[in-house]
């Protein structure tokens, strides 16, 4: 992209059309913003589109009919926080069915005021589906060893 991106520098640099066409006023406004958009080639963390945060909205509005018990403030918010944990799990490449499993048991199972490292286990990008297993195993009150505890003990 960085030969393409030096490409399109020079064409805005030496743009000599109308400054208040509409062509005129997005070259301006690409070279207002160059310094900003330069960062995308030196940053490989940034993505060039908008393209996962439209398909990650796309559910949503897909299921608009389905989310006709949102006619409340407390409806709507009780379906954005469904939809933020389901999306998160899908950001982090886990099944959004196995994740919430695990929030509902294991969350039930903190004191009341849990502290702030009990509550990052169950963020998406600490959960590993072994976990899932081990506080189905606490719950149902059976003592299984670990497989990771089995090898350690021979």
């Amino acid at each position: 992209m960085r030969p393409l991106l030096k490409q399109f520098w020079q064409w805005v640099d030496h743009y000599d059309g109308l400054a208040k066409s509409r062509l005129g006023k997005a070259v301006t406004y690409a070279a207002d913003q160059r310094m900003y958009l330069s960062r995308i080639v030196n940053d490989g963390t940034m993505d060039w589109s908008n393209n996962t945060a439209e398909r990650t909205m796309k559910s949503l509005v897909i299921g608009r009919k389905n989310w006709l018990f949102s006619t409340s403030p407390e409806g709507a918010r009780s379906t954005a926080i469904w939809m933020t944990i389901v999306e998160s799990a899908k950001a982090n490449r886990i099944d959004p069915t196995k994740y919430i499993e695990y929030i509902l048991l294991g969350v039930s199972q903190l004191p009341t005021f849990p502290k702030k490292e009990q509550l990052a286990a169950y963020l998406p990008w600490n959960f590993k589906e072994s976990d899932l297993e081990a506080v189905k195993r606490a719950q149902a009150g059976v003592l299984i060893p670990d497989k990771n505890e089995e090898k350690n003990a021979s």
